[in-house]
C-alpha cells in the first residue's frame, strides 16, 4: 500500500462521501417537517436526492478530494466546505429553475450543515488512515544550491511535515556524474528550471529506467514545448509548438460564457453590494468604486472598477507599490473584502462591457508591466487573452507567488483556454475565497528569477 492510492481506497472514500451526503438529506427532511406544519412530496425529496448525489459526485471529482495523499487537513476542510457551498448554490439554483422540484430552504440549509460536518469528520478519519499508511520520500534536488528557488523549494519541504518529503541531497553539478551513486538513496527527483535541457533530458532517462519518480519544475521553453501538433519534413518527425493564442471559435464560446456568469452573478450579488457599500462609507471617507488604469488585450489600457479597499491617496508619496503583508494603506472594512475577494465584483461591470473576462490573467498596471516586461521577457504574452476576475495563478498560486511562478500558470491557461478549463477554474475559485492564506501581500523576493549559474 505504501505511497499508493489505489482505486479500491479511492472508491471507499467517495462511497462514504455519498452516503454522508445522502444521509444527511434523509435525517434534515423529519427534523424540519417536525418543527413545521408544511406537507412535503417525499417522492420529489428522493428524485432530487439523485440528482444531488450526481451533483457532489462532479464536484468531488473537480476538486480532487478523492485522494487525500499528501495534503494538509486544513487544504481538505476548505476543500469540504467549497464543495458544500457550491452544492446548496447549485441546487437553490436547480430548485428554483425547475420549479416541480421546489425544494424548502430550511431543508437545504440544514442538510448543508449535516454534509459538511459528516464529511469533515469522514475525511479526518481517512486523512489520517493515509498519514499512516504513507512512507516517507527521500529526495534529491538537481540544480543551482544558490538559487533562491532551490531555496524556497526546501522550505517548503522542511516545513510541510503533511508531505513527507526529507530533502536529502542537492546537487548544483550535474557533468560531475556524483548524483548517479546517490540513487540508491532516493525515492524522488527534483529536477529545477536552471538546469540545461540536455541535462534534463538525459536525467528523466535516467530516472525512468531505474523507476525512480521525477518531478520537473517547468521553464518557458518547456512551457511552449508542452503543447505541441506532430508534423513532418518528407520523413522527418518534427513539433509545431502552437501559439499562445486561442482560436476565434474558443473566444467566441469564451465570451458567450462571460455575459452568461457575469449578469448572474450581478444579480445575486446585489445584497453583497449593497452591504459592501454601507461598510466602506462607515468605515473611511471617500468613494465607494475605485477606478484604476490597468493593461488588457493587446496591452490597450482600460479603467479596472474594484471596491475601495486603501485610503484615499494611499499612494500619493510612494507611488506605484505593490500590496504587501499588513499593509498599513489597507482598511478595517479593505482588508476583510481583499481577504475574501469582494472588492473584485465590480469588475463583472468590465465583463459585461468586453474589457475582461470571467476567467484569465490579473491585468496589472503598465508601470508595473514594463518593469515585469524586462525581467521577464515572455510576460507579453499575457495580453494575448482578456485579463480576468479569477485565473489559473490565483486558483493554484497565492498573492505572495513570485511573479515568475505565476507567468507559468498564465502561460499554460493560455494554452488550455476553453470553456471547460473555464468553467473548472470559476468552480475553483471558490476554494479560494475560503482560504484567506491566498489572498496575502507579495514578499520582498518574490521579483527573483531562476538563474544557471550552477556550482557544486
Amino acid at each position: 500500500m505504501g505511497t499508493q492510492f489505489p482505486g479500491l481506497r479511492k472508491l471507499i472514500l467517495f462511497i462514504g462521501d455519498m452516503a454522508i451526503v445522502a444521509g444527511s438529506s434523509y435525517i434534515a427532511v423529519p427534523m424540519v417537517v417536525a418543527y413545521s406544519d408544511v406537507n412535503l412530496d417525499m417522492e420529489l425529496y428522493r428524485r432530487m436526492l439523485l440528482v444531488m448525489l450526481s451533483v457532489v459526485g462532479v464536484l468531488v471529482v473537480f476538486d480532487g478530494l478523492l485522494s487525500l495523499k499528501r495534503k494538509k487537513y486544513l487544504e481538505v476542510f476548505i476543500d469540504l466546505a467549497a464543495v458544500t457551498l457550491k452544492l446548496f448554490v447549485i441546487m437553490m439554483a436547480i430548485s428554483f429553475f425547475l420549479r416541480e422540484f421546489a425544494y424548502s430552504r430550511s431543508i437545504l440549509i440544514l442538510a448543508m450543515i449535516l454534509q459538511f460536518i459528516g464529511l469533515a469528520f469522514w475525511n479526518w478519519l481517512f486523512l489520517q488512515f493515509e498519514l499512516r499508511q504513507m512512507i516517507s520520500r527521500r529526495v534529491l534536488v538537481m540544480g543551482n544550491a544558490n538559487a533562491h528557488e532551490n531555496h524556497h523549494l526546501i522550505a517548503l519541504l522542511s516545513t510541510h511535515s503533511y508531505l513527507k518529503d526529507h530533502v536529502k541531497y542537492i546537487c548544483s553539478d550535474y557533468a560531475s556524474g556524483q548524483w548517479r551513486r546517490l540513487f540508491n538513496e532516493i525515492d524522488l527527483v527534483i529536477l529545477s528550471s536552471d538546469m540545461q535541457l540536455s541535462h534534463k533530458a538525459e536525467m528523466l532517462h535516467y530516472c525512468q529506467i531505474n523507476k525512480k519518480q521525477v518531478f520537473i519544475i517547468p521553464n518557458f521553453y518547456e512551457l511552449y514545448c508542452s503543447k505541441v501538433d506532430l508534423g513532418k519534413i518528407d520523413d522527418i518527425p518534427v513539433f509545431q509548438p502552437s501559439y499562445l493564442r486561442p482560436t476565434t471559435e474558443q473566444r467566441i464560446l469564451k465570451r458567450f460564457l462571460d455575459i452568461l456568469v457575469a449578469l448572474t452573478a450581478t444579480v445575486v450579488c446585489i445584497p453583497v453590494f449593497i452591504l459592501v457599500a454601507i461598510g466602506i462609507k462607515l468605515d473611511s471617507p471617500g468613494s465607494i468604486l475605485f477606478s484604476q488604469r490597468r493593461v488588457g488585450e493587446h496591452e490597450k489600457e482600460f479603467s479596472i472598477y474594484k471596491f475601495r479597499t486603501m485610503f484615499v491617496d494611499a499612494e500619493k508619496l510612494t507611488g506605484p507599490v505593490l500590496a504587501t503583508v499588513d499593509d498599513l494603506r489597507i482598511t478595517r472594512v479593505g482588508r476583510f473584502i481583499r481577504a475574501t475577494r469582494i472588492d473584485e465584483l465590480p469588475q463583472l461591470i468590465n465583463v459585461l462591457i468586453g474589457d475582461m473576462s470571467i476567467v484569465g490573467p490579473r491585468p496589472e498596471r503598465a508601470f508595473f508591466v514594463e518593469m515585469l516586461k524586462k525581467e521577464l521577457p515572455e510576460y507579453i504574452h499575457r495580453s494575448n487573452v482578456k485579463p480576468g476576475i479569477t485565473g489559473m495563478a490565483q486558483v493554484y498560486g497565492k498573492y505572495s507567488t513570485s511573479p515568475y511562478y505565476k507567468l507559468i500558470y498564465d502561460l499554460i491557461y493560455i494554452q488550455k483556454c476553453n470553456v471547460v478549463t473555464d468553467l473548472m477554474l470559476m468552480l475553483k475559485t471558490v476554494r479560494v475565497l475560503i482560504s484567506s492564506k491566498q489572498s496575502a501581500g507579495v514578499g520582498s523576493k518574490n521579483l527573483e528569477r531562476p538563474r544557471s549559474d550552477c556550482t557544486m
